[in-house]
């Protein structure tokens, strides 16, 4: 059996993707949800990597809005597209068939075998499923996100984008005991790449070689940008914990979301210490960069030489 991708589709959930296919493991099924742009990008996204990438899996159209509270993107980092190119785009592709993200994933977990779920965006659609049929949701083996942070956030002082986007979707997962491991700011921030990785991938040769490269490149100047000489690999970073877990250690914590306040809505606050709380989820704590770098370069370069 396969697993199952849940993503807001900028350049990162797409070298996610990658490091999931280069590791040889099936995709069941991708649902879409808003984060990284509105929806509507979302699905035009998910379109062009689909024709670019000759993706064969099933991609499903998820939720729009968070459970309350206005609409939140990562426009103002991303750009109206949610990706940031130095040159080549995605190319233009038919409208994805109307297919509901809530409807696949019902019946991919009716199916028997472990159901794995990487999530790479708020949690919308996973908390939707939870609400809907708790029943189902229960027959999730492993829930590996990427969001929240340990010790601080991004998008405000406090909150992870993702987390901030909807934390009331993050609190419904934990209240449902789902197998929630948390991938953070924090280990995402010990990966990183830099100018010139995106160097191999552009000498690579293939069909896609100057697209993937061009994204990277535009991805890591989010970046050199704002004064850093690298860039965190985010969502590749939480695909690595779900495809070769020997790369990173996890820990039990207790892990609870801020849902109110100006500057606290959205915080991730994570207890380690066992004689304070009980535990309900898992964090990734440290992570071999190196290796992690290895393999995301690797899944980048391995498709760019199609």
């Amino acid at each position: 059996m396969g697993v199952w991708i849940d993503t807001d589709m900028g350049f990162d959930d797409i070298a996610a993707i990658m490091v999931v296919t280069n590791a040889e493991i099936d995709i069941d099924g991708v649902s879409l949800v808003f984060g990284n742009a509105p929806l509507p990008q979302v699905r035009t996204n998910a379109a062009g990597a689909a024709k670019a990438f000759g993706w064969k899996f099933p991609i499903h159209t998820g939720r729009d809005m968070p459970v309350l509270g206005k609409l939140e993107t990562a426009q103002a980092i991303l750009g109206e597209s949610g990706i940031p190119t130095t040159c080549r785009h995605l190319p233009p592709a038919p409208i994805l068939p109307d297919s509901d993200a809530f409807v696949a994933l019902c019946r991919w977990l009716e199916l028997e075998g472990p159901h794995r779920i990487l999530a790479l965006g708020p949690l919308t659609n996973i908390a939707a499923l939870a609400l809907a049929r708790p029943d189902l949701a229960a027959r999730i083996t492993e829930l590996v996100w990427m969001g929240g942070g340990v010790t601080s956030g991004n998008h405000t002082a406090s909150a992870e984008f993702n987390a901030l986007a909807d934390p009331e979707a993050l609190a419904i997962i934990i209240a449902h005991e789902l197998p929630l491991r948390m991938v953070d700011l924090d280990l995402c921030r010990k990966v990183l790449a830099k100018p010139e990785d995106a160097d191999p991938v552009r000498a690579a040769g293939g069909t896609n070689a100057e697209l993937i490269a061009d994204m990277f490149a535009g991805y890591v100047r989010i970046g050199t940008n704002r004064g850093r000489p690298a860039m965190a690999i985010y969502d590749p970073s939480a695909a690595v914990a779900f495809v070769a877990p020997q790369v990173v250690s996890f820990r039990p914590a207790r892990i609870d979301v801020e849902l109110l306040g100006q500057h606290t809505r959205g915080r991730t606050v994570v207890e380690t210490r066992a004689t304070h709380a009980t535990f309900n989820a898992q964090f990734a704590a440290d992570i071999d960069a190196d290796m992690a770098r290895v393999i995301i370069l690797a899944a980048l370069v391995n498709e760019a030489r199609k």
